[in-house]
């Protein structure tokens, strides 16, 4: 299958070459052509397979230049490091399913995408006789994830930017105790979206990235929302009663990423009715989806910081398909973005988003309640951010039709909020016990261009 840039200016790569390439070389985020779409009867025969199987059947679809069995020795590795036999559960509590996704070895949901992606990145550096600069910046969970999924593999360094003190004490200590050579975490004085502009710029700066090779580990790189995809299909299996029922899905995002994997696995013909997008209050999309009003606006810091984001990256890929895929209308509206502040929807666009999604924006102080009120009436502690799902689903969905709410994160990664709301903290996992012992290292620069070039030019391979 060929790959496509959003904003019209490459010619057609493959799967391998689009993995390697991360973002496009117009600025642009790279897709398919073609989304397949699948019929009833495939649909059903993969209803019973293992959560391996499934990867390997749709991610075989847009993988077609990567041998099988290398594909599937690929994804039987990379899910060989999560503690549960399904990789990602569902379970049911107080009416609504929970799809956990943080049984990876950073308790998070980005684990399900990274450690794949950090094999496949092995697998064609070692194909190619090549070697890789990983450049990417988090809002909590992707750093580490991305870390343990590259950690000490030959011919790769990593260079992680997360925003100075603005994300939780465990998720920053689970990047910073990772002291193999490869690693190297930078904490920038400013946001998140900062640190993702940074990020950008440096692969949009074309003799940069070719001198350095850099590689891309942030949801622009499209294997990661690829990998996501295959979990909707895996919840769909176990909820929908009979075949063929619809089902919602509530995803927690600020970076659009996981739920635009849930769009994908819908036009791919899984009966998805809608996707809630769940956004705390920095509410852009909510904005957007609720109003279409996409405006930037200020970060303010909450007790669920991943989505602490106004910038969407992903936001493009979607916008594309809005567009009617007219790659020249999306290159137009993100080039005038940063001066003009907001892009335009006209109102049968908008009668179109409405029609795929729903969305609430959900505060600080009702997502501390969520967590008290779930954990009263269920035993269950939700994390901040899946309680953010959790609370949208109940509010939005009042049919009776099945509602999903994925679980991002291990609540232990958030203690502090927990605390507030149940008055004690989450057992921990056994990865996380002790980690404030543990000798960490992380180097605080200022979240400035030149400034994280010039440390990535040091320390590149």
């Amino acid at each position: 299958m060929n790959y496509i840039s959003t904003r019209g200016a490459i010619t057609p790569i493959g799967f391998k070459d689009a993995v390697m390439m991360g973002l496009a070389t117009d600025g642009g985020l790279l897709l398919p052509e073609t989304i397949p779409a699948l019929g009833r009867n495939t649909l059903e025969s993969w209803q019973s397979l293992s959560y391996q199987d499934l990867a390997f059947n749709v991610i075989s679809l847009f993988a077609d230049d990567i041998p099988a069995q290398d594909l599937k020795d690929l994804i039987d590795r990379s899910y060989a490091t999560f503690s549960h036999p399904e990789i990602t559960p569902v379970v049911k509590k107080d009416g609504v399913h929970i799809l956990e996704l943080f049984h990876g070895p950073t308790l998070a949901f980005k684990d399900v995408a990274l450690q794949l992606l950090g094999n496949l990145f092995e697998y064609l550096l070692k194909e190619r006789g090549e070697k890789m600069n990983i450049v990417g910046a988090t809002s909590g969970d992707t750093g580490s994830a991305a870390i343990y999924g590259v950690r000490g593999k030959d011919k790769i360094n990593i260079f992680i930017l997360h925003p100075h003190g603005k994300t939780s004490p465990v998720q920053a200590l689970q990047m910073t105790t990772v002291l193999d050579p490869n690693v190297h975490n930078i904490a920038a004085r400013g946001t998140f979206d900062d640190c993702q502009n940074i990020v950008k710029s440096l692969f949009s700066d074309l003799p940069f990235k070719e001198k350095y090779s850099l590689g891309a580990v942030n949801s622009i790189n499209w294997a990661r929302v690829l990998a996501q995809v295959v979990y909707y299909f895996y919840a769909y299996f176990r909820v929908a009663a009979p075949f063929g029922q619809e089902v919602v899905f509530s995803v927690p995002t600020g970076n659009f990423g996981d739920i635009f994997a849930g769009y994908v696995a819908k036009r791919m013909g899984l009966p998805i009715r809608r996707l809630i997008l769940a956004t705390n209050e920095n509410n852009i999309l909510s904005r957007f989806i609720n109003g279409g009003d996409y405006s930037l606006g200020n970060v303010v810091a909450t007790v669920s910081p991943s989505m602490d984001i106004q910038l969407a990256s992903n936001f493009e890929r979607y916008v594309y398909y809005l567009f009617g895929e007219d790659s020249a209308r999306v290159r137009e509206a993100f080039a005038a973005l940063p001066t003009k502040g907001r892009i335009n929807f006209t109102e049968a666009e908008m009668e179109k988003v409405r029609d795929e999604f729903l969305s609430r924006s959900v505060n600080e102080d009702e997502t501390i309640a969520t967590i008290a009120a779930f954990h009263r009436e269920t035993g269950y502690i939700l994390d901040p951010h899946t309680a953010v799902g959790v609370k949208a689903a109940l509010e939005l969905v009042q049919d009776g039709t099945p509602a999903v709410c994925l679980a991002t994160a291990h609540p232990a990664k958030f203690a502090d909020a927990v605390v507030r709301a149940v008055g004690f903290e989450p057992s921990r996992p056994t990865s996380l016990e002790g980690i404030e012992a543990l000798p960490s290292r992380c180097d605080v620069l200022d979240a400035d261009r030149d400034a994280i070039k010039a440390f990535i030019e040091e320390k590149a391979l």
